[in-house]
């Protein structure tokens, strides 16, 4: 029986780590998704078993380095044939594109109101500065 050395160099850890964080860091590209639905990928049996695989993103160790959590997102609903599917037609990729700008557009302004609520809540609760006492007395 012949065995082969399967193990992988540190580099080619490397560059598969790097490989993958990219590849999954573009399926937050619903654009993307449409492309690859329409050149027929994501009705390729390894190709989706290759999306299963990458659910180890999702593992906090791994997420970490993700920029795009839609990405993640976007992943978990690749594991559905009926969203792989839905994802030839244009508008599905129009409609994901435009919902993932409104709730951008909305975390912002919703961040940026915590933010200020929270640095306001900060200056209530800083010591207000008292002046010295000192010993009057009034008549």
């Amino acid at each position: 029986m012949l065995m082969l050395n399967i193990m992988e160099t540190d580099e080619q850890a490397r560059n598969r780590f790097q490989s993958e964080l990219e590849f999954v860091q573009c399926l937050a590209n619903p654009n993307y998704l449409n492309f690859l639905a329409q050149r027929g990928y994501l009705r390729e049996k390894v190709f989706v078993n290759y999306l299963k695989y990458l659910l180890y993103w999702k593992e906090p160790e791994y997420a970490k380095f993700l920029k795009y959590p839609h990405s993640l997102h976007m992943l978990e609903l690749l594991q559905y044939e009926h969203f792989r599917k839905e994802l030839v037609n244009a508008q599905c990729a129009k409609f994901i594109d435009e919902q993932q700008l409104l709730h951008w557009q909305h975390y912002s302004r919703k961040r940026t109101r915590l933010q200020q609520a929270l640095a306001e809540q900060q200056q209530q609760q800083q010591p207000q500065q008292q002046p010295p006492h000192g010993n009057t007395t009034s008549k």
